[in-house]
């Protein structure tokens, strides 16, 4: 995410409760949730590490942080460990998290000697026909994607509906009557006591969110109400 990038959330607070009963929110803000769920470990881990993280992931981290590497695999580097990059890829360019570098285009070699169908990463690599496999090969990628999909903004969910995300990150589809069976579900029995306003989520707050949602169920009430009530 840049630093200049944010969108807004409607949040629907009980103030005499004290917690955000919900949100309304565009593609972006569900989008960035979606993706939290496609992160590797250790890109949490590269977020969260300045924060107080429950457990020892953090330790663990940061001794392979230290680690010398000489220690490591030919073939593995230190930002491949902690820093990996997501499977699943995604156009998020409102919340785009500041996710390693794409790995390194390989390239791939085979031998010119005979036809074994063999291939390798490696140009010193031998053949199994004794001969060395220094021929390079070219690499076709996959057709490109459906145009149509793509001019829709890409991301996860569309955006032709507003979403109600709930304070432990439920996502639904907006709708008054669901608004209603919420009310009455978290017993609200004071419509007076409930406020909207309007917030901002940015670099800041996905951080915090992000380390909300590994150790809470009112996330959204960590994330936004500290300090507002």
């Amino acid at each position: 995410m840049t630093s200049n990038s944010e969108v807004s959330l409607k949040l629907l607070i009980d103030t005499k409760g004290k917690r955000v009963l919900f949100a309304e929110a565009g593609k972006e803000f569900v989008d960035f949730l979606i993706r939290i769920l496609t992160l590797p470990v250790g890109t949490f881990i590269n977020f969260l590490k300045k924060q107080e993280l429950v457990g020892s992931l953090a330790h663990l981290y940061e001794s392979i942080e230290n680690l010398s590497d000489s220690y490591l695999q030919p073939n593995q580097t230190k930002d491949n460990l902690l820093k990996p990059v997501s499977l699943v890829s995604g156009s998020l360019p409102l919340l785009a998290l500041n996710e390693a570098p794409p790995a390194t285009v390989k390239n791939f070699y085979r031998c010119s000697w005979c036809s074994n169908g063999y291939v390798t990463d490696d140009p010193s690599a031998v053949c199994p026909c004794s001969r060395q496999m220094t021929t390079e090969m070219t690499y076709v990628p996959p057709p490109p994607g459906d145009e149509k999909l793509v001019s829709e903004g890409g991301g996860f969910v569309k955006g032709v509906v507003t979403y109600m995300v709930m304070d432990d990150l439920v996502v639904t589809p907006m709708s008054t009557i669901s608004s209603i069976t919420l009310l009455n579900k978290f017993n609200v029995k004071e419509v007076s006591a409930l406020e909207e306003k309007v917030v901002s989520f940015g670099v800041d707050e996905a951080v915090k969110l992000l380390n909300a949602s590994l150790k809470s169920k009112k996330v959204l009430t960590d994330v936004f109400l500290e300090g507002m009530l």
